[in-house]
C-alpha cells in the first residue's frame, strides 16, 4: 500500500483508500480557515486551499518548506507545535503576529495546534485570522460615524447655508460702495462664504437616504475607466499594473457609485506617491475570496463578500495612529483635504452591503473592496448559507 492509500486509509478507516483520502482532501479544502500538517522534521507535509492564499505558496511549493521559514524568527508557533508533541494535547494561543518580510502586513491570528493521533509526531496548525472579525467591527463603526454626518449635514444645510447666503448678499451690496480696500475685504467674505457652501454640498452626500439602483456590473469595466481618467489627469507620471482574474462573476452595484469610489482610492494612492517620486506604481487587482461573510446590522441574515477588488501603491504609506480612523469623516493627511472622501467611500460601499479597508506600511499600502456577486435573479446578493 503506498503512503497517500495508507493516509486514506488511517484517516476514514474501513473506506476505500483512493475515495477516502479524496474526500479527506475535500472537506480540508472547503475549510475557509487556513489548515497546515507539521512533520515530524518541521517540514510541512499537508496544506489546504486556505493555507496557500494565506502563505501566497502552492501546496507543492509548501510541503518542501520548513514551518521555521514560513514564520517570524521566535514564533511562539513553533514553540507550540514542540508543547504539543512533547505532551500530546492541544493548545490555543491567540492574537499571533504571523506577518514577515515575505507575507508582510497586519496577520494577526489565533493559532490552534493539535497531534494527528494517526501519524506520530505530526501536528495539526489551524490559523483563523483576526483581521477579518476586526475588519467587520470596525466597517460597523464607520458606517455609524457615516449616520452622524448624515445627521450633521441635514442640520448644516438648514442651519448654515441659509444665513451664509444673506451673509454673502450684504457684502457684495457693501462691495458696490466700498473703496479698493475694503472691496478686497468684501471679497473675501464672498470667497469663504462660497467655500463654505461647497463643503456643506458635500457633506449633503451623507444624507441621501434613497436607495440604490443596482444592476449586474463588470467591475474590470469600471477599474478600466477610472484607469484612463487617472492616467489622462492625476496619475499621468504613475506606472498601473492590472492583476486581474478574468473569470470574476459581476458585482450587484451602481456603476457610477463605484466609478466614484475606486477613482476616489486611486486619486489616493497618487497624491501619496507624489509627483517627484520616479518609481511610483499602483496596482489594480481583483480576485474571489470564498469564506468572507457580515452579518447586516439589525438582521440574522449573513451575506457572502466573496469579490475582492484591491488598490495598491508603492507610496510612504497611512501613519499608524491615523490607520484605525481612515474613514472616519474630517480624518485626513492633506493639508487642504476636507477628510470627505474615504468617508464617503466607506458609505457607497456599505450602501452596497460591502465592506472596505487599508492596510499600510512603507512601500506597500493596500485599500481592499469585499463586496457581493450578483446571482442572477435581480434580487442582489444571495445570504451566506447557515452552518
Amino acid at each position: 500500500m503506498t503512503d497517500a492509500e495508507l493516509r486514506g486509509s488511517e484517516l476514514v478507516p474501513g473506506a476505500p483508500p483512493i475515495l477516502a483520502l479524496g474526500a479527506a482532501d475535500a472537506v480540508l479544502n472547503a475549510l475557509p480557515l487556513p489548515v497546515i500538517i507539521v512533520a515530524a522534521d518541521g517540514k510541512v507535509a499537508d496544506a489546504n486551499v486556505a493555507a496557500e492564499n494565506f502563505f501566497e505558496l502552492s501546496v507543492s511549493h509548501l510541503r518542501r518548506q520548513v514551518l521555521r521559514e514560513l514564520v517570524p524568527f521566535g514564533s511562539p508557533l513553533l514553540s507550540l507545535v514542540d508543547q504539543v508533541r512533547s505532551r500530546g494535547g492541544a493548545v490555543n494561543e491567540y492574537k499571533v503576529d504571523l506577518s514577515t518580510p515575505r507575507n508582510p502586513g497586519d496577520r494577526l491570528v489565533d493559532l490552534y495546534v493539535a497531534p494527528l493521533p494517526e501519524r506520530p509526531d505530526h501536528v495539526v496548525v489551524m490559523l483563523q485570522e483576526r483581521t477579518i472579525a476586526e475588519k467587520m467591527d470596525r466597517q460597523l463603526t464607520h458606517r455609524g460615524a457615516a449616520r452622524s454626518v448624515s445627521a450633521l449635514a441635514a442640520m448644516l444645510a438648514h442651519e448654515i447655508k441659509n444665513p451664509l447666503s444673506g451673509i454673502r448678499g450684504a457684502a457684495q451690496l457693501l462691495e458696490q460702495s466700498a473703496g479698493d480696500e475694503d472691496r478686497t475685504l468684501t471679497r473675501l467674505i464672498c470667497d469663504e462664504a462660497d467655500r463654505i457652501v461647497k463643503l456643506v454640498d458635500r457633506m449633503e452626500v451623507f444624507s441621501d437616504e434613497r436607495p440604490v439602483e443596482r444592476e449586474p456590473v463588470n467591475i474590470h469595466v469600471v477599474l478600466d475607466h477610472v484607469k484612463r481618467l487617472a492616467h489622462s489627469g492625476f496619475a499621468r507620471h504613475i506606472k498601473f499594473v492590472e492583476t486581474y482574474d478574468p473569470s470574476l462573476p459581476p458585482v450587484f452595484a451602481n456603476r457610477d457609485h463605484l466609478v466614484q469610489v475606486f477613482l476616489n482610492l486611486v486619486k489616493n494612492a497618487a497624491e501619496s506617491i507624489g509627483e517627484t517620486t520616479g518609481d511610483g506604481e499602483i496596482q489594480l487587482s481583483t480576485a474571489f475570496r470564498p469564506g468572507v461573510r457580515l452579518q447586516l446590522p439589525g438582521s440574522k441574515t449573513r451575506v457572502s463578500l466573496p469579490l475582492e477588488f484591491c488598490i495598491k501603491d508603492n507610496g510612504p504609506g497611512v501613519p499608524n495612529d491615523l490607520l484605525p480612523h481612515l474613514f472616519d469623516p474630517f480624518v485626513t493627511t492633506k493639508p487642504t483635504g476636507t477628510g470627505l472622501g474615504l468617508a464617503l467611500a466607506a458609505k457607497i460601499v456599505g450602501d452596497h452591503g460591502g465592506i472596505i479597508e487599508c492596510e499600510s506600511q512603507p512601500r506597500q499600502t493596500v485599500f481592499r473592496v469585499l463586496m457581493p456577486m450578483f446571482t442572477g435573479d435581480g434580487a442582489g446578493p444571495a445570504p451566506a448559507r447557515r452552518t
